[in-house]
């Protein structure tokens, strides 16, 4: 592959305040999703011209990009961009872009607990609004202490409360300094400092509890996957702990004070993503899972603002009949130049004069076709398909090719 230029981008005002001024609420009703063609600018928009903003005052983003996981065709990695799209690359695995996901949510609720927006009652009330974790805590606790668990009657009965606190105890007492040093600054006080290691053990336990939950589950989801069947508690089990910490960054949204916002770039990658293991469901069923509890959450209590960004039709167009009605999504759709936008800025740097009239006469200014033709370009694919000295105009005629059997 040769190293090409940085492809230009355009700045777009109006795109901009758009995104901007829904931002600036601390929670939304509904997710936003920016689409658009491949090359017009959704990723450099976001990251370079609004992601610092973003980050400023009482502002925190968080950002996942699932195509990062595709080593050998992202920038990240050394790589350049797909001259086709994501969905025709060896698709990611599921595990590494849940951990991806889960990892920016807890980096997130992390910045939460240190600005004492969640307490451990939070993480606690949460919890037990969607799940009964009674005897996941048990285990827990019995796990530690090397007992068998008790035969429960209602003489030996503990409440969920109690059990609870004595877990948040015994793990706040074993927090490493390396998980606390984020969050606990030596200069505030005890009191304060305990505060807050209780909600640090708080959410390493609340996550304990999922994860045991998640596994009881597993003998279920194997059989599902055999049937090949569906189950939307069984789909949802896998998504309960993202879910629970955006629920838990939502209610701890504040003006002026802690106002987070998640950015998912790709989220079509999280779509194709495959499952090694039988005893988890697949790409389809998480992704499905996760978009219906935010706009679940969105439509109940109000979310944080969620982006999601893609170059996949499927969100422009059937995207909100799959997931309910027309008005579900926010949707905002950023296009390419015109065709004397285009030339100025792609004659001389990416294209010569001689390809660009070939360009403009066969596909017009259209960028998704610029940006991939430009990528076929400086790859050696043509190559391998052609077996002579090919010239630009086999290049373009490759391309197409390509677009009548993909379309």
């Amino acid at each position: 592959m040769v190293k090409g230029k940085a492809w230009r981008i355009i700045p777009r005002p109006l795109l901009e305040t758009v995104l901007n001024n829904h931002v600036q609420h601390h929670r939304v009703p509904q997710p936003l999703i920016l689409h658009g063609p491949r090359g017009v600018g959704k990723t450099t928009i976001i990251l370079e011209r609004l992601f610092e903003r973003w980050n400023t005052g009482p502002h925190i983003t968080g950002y996942v990009d699932f195509a990062e996981s595709i080593e050998d065709y992202h920038p990240k990695h050394g790589q350049s961009y797909p001259w086709t799209s994501w969905t025709t690359c060896p698709p990611p695995k599921l595990v590494t872009l849940k951990d991806q996901l889960e990892n920016c949510l807890e980096s997130m609720t992390q910045r939460a607990i240190k600005l004492g927006t969640i307490s451990s009652h939070q993480i606690f009330t949460i919890l037990t609004k969607w799940h009964s974790p009674t005897t996941a805590l048990s285990q827990i606790l019995n796990k530690d202490s090397g007992s068998r668990m008790p035969v429960r009657t209602k003489k030996n009965r503990v409440s969920t409360s109690n059990l609870w606190d004595s877990a948040v105890f015994k793990l706040s007492s074993r927090l490493c300094e390396q998980e606390l040093d984020w969050v606990l600054d030596k200069s505030i006080p005890v009191e304060e400092g305990s505060y807050y290691k209780e909600a640090m053990a708080a959410l390493k336990l609340a996550k304990e509890v999922i994860r045991i939950q998640e596994k009881w589950r597993e003998n279920a989801v194997r059989d599902l996957n055999n049937r090949g069947g569906f189950s939307r508690s069984l789909a949802n089990s896998a998504t309960d702990w993202p879910c629970l910490l955006l629920e838990l960054l939502s209610l701890a949204a504040e003006m002026d004070y802690f106002q987070p916002k998640l950015v998912i770039n790709n989220i079509e990658v999280l779509k194709n993503a495959v499952s090694e293991d039988d005893r988890t469901i697949c790409g389809s069923l998480y992704h499905d899972s996760l978009i219906w509890r935010i706009i679940a959450l969105g439509a109940n209590e109000r979310c944080l603002p969620v982006l999601l960004v893609t170059s996949d039709s499927y969100y422009s167009y059937r995207a909100f009949m799959d997931f309910g009605f027309p008005d579900i999504f926010i949707s905002r759709e950023t296009f390419g130049w015109t065709p004397a936008e285009a030339k100025m800025h792609m004659v001389g740097d990416y294209f010569s004069q001689s390809e660009w009239d070939v360009i403009v006469e066969v596909f017009g200014p259209n960028p998704r076709h610029l940006f991939e033709v430009y990528a076929l370009k400086l790859s050696n694919y043509y190559q391998k398909v052609m077996n002579y000295k090919s010239t630009f105009e086999d290049i373009v005629d490759l391309y197409l090719a390509y677009l009548q059997v993909s379309f």
